[in-house]
């Protein structure tokens, strides 16, 4: 069945949002008139001065951290960056070893690169079927060099949610300093730093309905991080530069949604979430659900489709549905992705997965014509 509205269905929310009315609304004053530097003296710089201000307030409360410890990024590659490139140069006196998972974003196993060519050592965990990763390996893994561990907070090809708060507790007791990259998971499931037990923790703009081209990390008071950048001293000298306030003040009002509406949100994304899995996997029969079936983000269904190649599934529903590829064709070869290859995943079924991951505002209606766009799609590329 095609699709006879303008659009297709958005089932890729993972990837990105789109802008909250409210958080088009706050930044607005903030494009016109308000356009002064936050960081003047004078009359024009008061408003923006503010502004960041009460965003930085806005997103530590929904952290539950202090306003102090919120530093404002570019994106959450930036913060990832700072956080892991930050802790190694600051603390290389005393250890240069890194442990981290196989399943990270590339935004923190590219850092990790960068640093192991440069005279890091770098451990990368495993992980089991269901993309978990287990915390006796991580206690296995440490070691008195051991100067950072990275591990994400929610996995975004399959939402896995790692066991954060059990490693923390092993960070805590060696003395290590635990980063977490939770770009996927403000406003699905609680970013609260104190009962995670992180000492940093990065967020995403773009991942929770505000713009693109934002972020935050959390640096717990006390913990020190060598600067990427030098500048005038912005961001307590962690990330200088002039602030981006229009961006910053969307980040904030998207936080404050966040922190106030979780809970409704989760229920309404899970809902939509599991309408579709029933829906597709009545319609069609070989469907292998990938991640854990229970500690999983409540918006992300990653699904491999036995006999279909994910390429093809996503060109012929193009018209009717949007969603992501874990696997890509490129010159008539199946390369299929990290977290997949790390889950142990088949090849026949790991070539043919797609990742739907639902949102705020999908619909019952919107869920229903996937449904049948993804199943008949199947059906016809099988049969052919």
């Amino acid at each position: 069945m095609k699709n006879s509205v303008q659009y297709p269905v958005y089932l890729d929310y993972n990837a990105t949002t789109p802008l909250d009315p409210a958080v088009i609304d706050a930044m607005q004053e903030f494009i016109s008139p308000e356009f002064g530097n936050p960081s003047s003296t004078h009359f024009y710089g008061i408003a923006p001065r503010r502004a960041v201000d009460k965003a930085r307030r806005q997103v530590a409360a929904l952290m539950n951290c202090s306003p102090f410890e919120i530093v404002f990024t570019g994106c959450a590659t930036e913060s990832n960056n700072i956080a892991i490139k930050g802790i190694a140069s600051a603390f290389k006196h005393l250890g240069n070893h890194i442990v981290t998972t196989q399943i990270e974003h590339p935004a923190v196993l590219e850092v990790c690169a960068h640093l192991e060519r440069n005279g890091f050592e770098v451990t990368r965990l495993p992980v089991d079927a269901q993309g978990l990763v287990d915390v006796r390996d991580v206690e296995q893994a440490v070691s008195d060099r051991t100067i950072l561990i990275s591990v994400m907070h929610a996995n975004n090809e399959v939402g896995t949610v790692q066991p954060v708060e059990e490693i923390a507790e092993i960070a805590r007791s060696r003395g290590i300093a635990l980063h977490t990259d939770a770009a996927q998971t403000p406003g699905k499931v609680s970013v609260d730093v104190q009962a995670l037990g992180v000492d940093l923790m990065t967020i995403a703009g773009h991942k929770l309905y505000a713009p693109k081209g934002v972020g935050a990390l959390y640096l717990r008071e006390g913990i020190v991080v060598e600067p990427l950048l030098h500048g005038a001293g912005q961001e307590r000298g962690v990330r200088p530069g002039t602030e981006n306030v229009i961006a910053i003040v969307g980040l904030g009002m998207a936080c404050e949604l966040a922190a106030k509406n979780r809970e409704q949100d989760a229920r309404h994304m899970k809902t939509m979430r599991d309408l579709l899995h029933a829906g597709i996997e009545q319609a069609v029969h070989d469907v292998r659900l990938n991640g854990h079936p229970e500690k999983r983000l409540p918006n992300t269904l990653s699904l491999s489709f036995q006999g279909v190649e994910a390429g093809r599934l996503l060109e012929e529903i193009g018209l009717d549905v949007a969603a992501s590829a874990g696997a890509a064709c490129h010159s008539g070869e199946v390369t299929i992705s990290h977290v997949l290859t790390a889950m142990g995943v088949p090849e026949e079924w790991a070539k043919g997965t797609i990742r739907l991951s639902t949102g705020r505002t999908t619909a019952r209606e919107d869920v229903l014509l996937a449904v049948r766009a993804i199943s008949d799609a199947v059906n016809i590329l099988r049969s052919s």
